[in-house]
């Protein structure tokens, strides 16, 4: 990857192959600066917004909440290398629209929203460890409105089971069956609110839904012997 790098600098395929060899090596503080170079030619790549989810998460637990100061320095992208958008298809709202570019210098605002997103929802995991539901709720609220992520949404619903909050437990678990609609803890968690609500119908048919993805679920099977006789 390096000589091909070389050969042309800010190469996108180099450059996240690169960042998943350092990943696979440990070493996330180089990654991250791959992934963050990614974001910096094309902003749209899925991939390097996703390695940089994983690779904050992780330098995080590793260098605590000063891990930026430890990052080797994020190399300059020129303006020649960046494609900061893609050509929306005909037909689309976006296809008319002017294209948004980042100015140069100043940081992309979809990853610093997602990299805060990702720090507030460990700060929510940090608390519900420590049993403070309801100010986690508050934590994954935050994360949610920069970065609306499924793993948000089932451990905001897990506060909210936990808090008695059945409803708003069900929407939740509903939100990251749209982004995952075979989301285990999604399925699992709604089942526990419909059960709890009295819906034992939904409650049954989620948890079999579950069985299908994963049919020696024990949990699942146990809460399913409960609705049978409820």
């Amino acid at each position: 990857c390096c000589r091909a790098l070389d050969l042309v600098p800010f190469g996108v395929k180099p450059l996240l192959r690169r960042a998943a060899a350092y990943e696979a090596l440990e070493k996330y503080q180089q990654a991250y600066v791959d992934y963050k170079t990614v974001l910096q030619v094309d902003c749209s790549v899925q991939a390097a917004h996703d390695g940089v989810n994983r690779m904050t998460k992780a330098l995080l637990e590793k260098d605590g909440v000063n891990w930026r100061q430890k990052l080797p320095p994020i190399p300059a992208v020129p303006v020649s290398a960046q494609t900061r958008w893609s050509i929306p298809s005909a037909g689309s709202p976006e296809a008319n629209a002017p294209p948004a570019r980042t100015p140069r210098g100043e940081p992309d605002q979809t990853v610093a929203g997602t990299e805060r997103a990702q720090i507030l929802k460990e700060e929510g995991n940090e608390l519900v460890k420590k049993g403070n539901h309801k100010k986690a709720v508050e934590k994954y609220s935050e994360s949610l409105k920069l970065n609306q992520e499924c793993a948000t949404y089932t451990n905001r619903a897990l506060c909210y089971l936990a808090l008695k909050q059945y409803k708003d437990a069900v929407q939740d678990c509903t939100e990251a069956l749209k982004l995952d609609p075979k989301n285990v803890k999604a399925l699992y968690r709604r089942a526990q609110a419909f059960k709890e609500l009295k819906d034992y119908k939904s409650s049954i048919a989620d948890t079999k839904n579950l069985l299908k993805t994963e049919p020696k679920n024990t949990a699942a099977l146990r809460l399913l012997q409960e609705l049978n006789k409820a």
